[in-house]
């Protein structure tokens, strides 16, 4: 595919790094010839210097024949402005960064697609929107919902309560009947080794876990990970970032009750009118006498969503050791995602990494209704719509060429989630939920086309 990225920041950078991997024809675009740079001698993609809403830049980037051109630059006016472009000069979809959530909530009334933009995404409103699933589903450290939770994944560590530790992913299954769930995904505790299970595979204690579930299954998976799911009433945040903002307004009005540490005075005057039933305090965070002052330890979980990722980490293990249950850090540097769990904080999250995931499924062949990669995983789950000329129509899951190292998860039809045996029959119009490893991927957008 040809892809124009307009915005060489955090975002524009991942993406890019992310599609050079799969050898893709990239083209990004940015004023700023030290971060144009530096993307070009890190990564295998063509770096053009310039503004993308001129019109001579986007024809010098070939604009006519791209197939998808990507907005996002820290202006959203600049983001709209070159997709509508981009789409009048022939480009074939166009997806735009946003930060004002009005538009996201009432995109259709505001009738987008009709100016030529094709998706609306917001870093911050993904980012405020996984943190609300994580506190819903307090025990597990990673989690997607598929079609509004008619399916769901769910990641978490093995612990040595666990009561199918030690047996096989067959045992598991005869063990727990009652309970609809596949198993997709498993990271041996200590490595970076990922695999797609089969009926053999042992589950070891310190694995890290991905199941799938349909939407009532979600609460007897508790009973898998061998820990007491506590119920999250009291929470504080840290940070009064965009995401701070929104996920304490979302929180409030979910009837949460919610304190929100903000060390900028003028900010936090701000956010106490903007967020009234919120309780702002004005104060460093990274204080722990304040954080004793403000009782941390009677809160249920802690979300550090600072601009600084160690601020984030280090607030969030002070948490932890005054005996917070949940912890949740924004951080942007990867790296840090193989830390997370053996320096004991929960969950971390990375708001590029969300809005890589929600813009990658452009990319993929077949229909892609959703998808995400697991955090520090090397394995995707993707959602296909099924085609009456997929190969996969019409066949017994049985009966199809699937590679060893994907799995399917699970079927949405007719507005229900279903957990298949081998004997399922996938029809036309069913949504497939598909785990699998980076070679396995080509050979399973073929069977959906």
């Amino acid at each position: 595919m040809k892809i124009l990225i307009a915005g060489a920041g955090e975002v524009g950078f991942h993406l890019s790094k992310l599609l050079s991997y799969e050898s893709q024809d990239i083209t990004l675009i940015d004023p700023d010839a030290v971060k144009l740079e530096y993307a070009d001698k890190n990564l295998d993609i063509k770096a053009l210097k310039g503004d993308a809403t001129s019109m001579a830049i986007l024809h010098e980037a070939q604009v006519k024949g791209a197939d998808l051109v990507i907005g996002v630059t820290n202006s959203e006016t600049t983001n709209i402005t070159i997709c509508v472009l981009a789409k009048q000069l022939g480009a074939k979809r166009t997806v735009a960064r946003v930060s004002n959530s009005e538009f996201l909530e009432n995109r259709e009334e505001l009738g987008f697609k009709k100016f030529g933009i094709d998706e609306l995404i917001s870093p911050e409103a993904l980012a405020s929107k996984e943190i609300a699933l994580l506190l819903n589903q307090s025990v597990f450290n990673d989690s997607f919902q598929f079609d509004e939770g008619l399916l769901n994944m769910v990641g978490f560590k093995l612990s040595v309560s666990a009561p199918f530790v030690g047996k096989t992913v067959q045992e598991a299954a005869g063990m727990f009947s009652s309970i609809q769930f596949v198993c997709i995904a498993i990271q041996r505790y200590g490595t970076q080794y990922t695999l797609i299970p089969r009926g053999d595979t042992q589950f070891k204690k310190g694995d890290q876990v991905y199941f799938i579930t349909p939407e009532d299954g979600v609460s007897q998976l508790y009973k898998l990970t061998g820990k007491v799911k506590h119920d999250i009433k009291d929470i504080m945040i840290l940070g009064g970032s965009k995401i701070g903002r929104k996920t304490a307004k979302n929180l409030s009005e979910a009837r949460f009750n919610v304190k929100l540490i903000e060390i900028n005075k003028e900010k936090a005057l701000e956010l106490a009118d903007e967020l009234p039933e919120v309780l702002i305090i004005h104060g460093d965070g990274r204080n722990v006498d304040l954080l004793e002052e403000e009782n941390i330890h009677n809160m249920d979980a802690f979300i550090a969503v600072t601009g600084n990722s160690e601020t984030n980490i280090m607030s969030c293990l002070v948490a932890k050791s005054k005996s917070v249950t949940k912890t949740i850090s924004l951080v942007e540097n990867m790296d840090y995602f193989q830390l997370s769990h053996s320096i004991g904080i929960n969950t971390l999250i990375n708001k590029k990494l969300l809005a890589a995931n929600n813009i990658f499924r452009y990319v993929r062949k077949g229909e892609v209704v959703a998808m995400t990669k697991l955090n520090n995983m090397n394995a995707e789950l993707l959602e296909f719509k099924v085609r009456e000329s997929s190969k996969v129509a019409n066949k017994r899951i049985v009966n199809l060429n699937f590679p060893r190292s994907a799995i399917i998860g699970g079927v949405i039809r007719d507005g229900e989630g279903i957990i298949t045996l081998g004997d399922f029959v996938i029809r036309p119009g069913d949504r497939v939920v598909v785990g699998c490893l980076p070679r396995s991927i080509h050979k399973v957008e073929k069977l959906f086309l």
